[in-house]
C-alpha cells in the first residue's frame, strides 16, 4: 500500500511568525491606490457636475444625457427641473442633473 501513497512527516522546526507590520504597510498602500485611482477622480467629476448644474441659466444651449440638444427657456429654482426648447415648436421638461454639458452659443444653428 505504501507503494502509491507517500508517508507524511511533521516539520521539525518551529513555525515562522507572520509579519504584522508588513501587512499594515500593504493595507496602507492599497488604501492610497484606491484613493488616487478611484475615489479622487470620481469626487472631482461630481464636483464639476454640481457646479455645472448650479450655473445653468435661461438662454444656455445644453446637451442632455439622452443626447438632446436644446436651449433653456425656464429654470425652476425651487424644483430641480428646467424647460428646454428643442426647436420653436417642441419644449421638454428635464431634471437639471440630466444636463451633461453647456454648449457654446450658436451650436444649435450649426447643427
Amino acid at each position: 500500500m505504501s507503494l502509491f501513497i507517500s508517508n507524511a512527516y511533521a516539520q521539525t522546526g518551529g513555525a515562522q511568525q507572520g509579519g504584522g507590520f508588513e501587512m499594515l504597510i500593504m493595507l496602507a498602500v492599497f488604501g492610497l491606490i484606491f484613493y488616487f485611482l478611484l475615489y479622487r477622480p470620481q469626487a472631482k467629476r461630481v464636483k464639476e457636475h454640481k457646479n455645472l448644474v448650479s450655473s445653468l441659466s435661461k438662454g444656455d444651449e445644453v446637451l442632455t444625457q439622452g443626447g438632446l440638444v436644446g436651449r433653456i427657456t425656464k429654470v425652476s429654482d425651487e424644483k430641480d427641473f428646467i424647460e428646454v426648447a428643442l426647436n420653436e415648436d417642441n419644449n421638454i421638461v428635464v431634471q437639471k442633473s440630466s444636463v451633461t454639458a453647456v454648449l457654446p452659443k450658436g451650436t444649435m444653428k450649426s447643427l
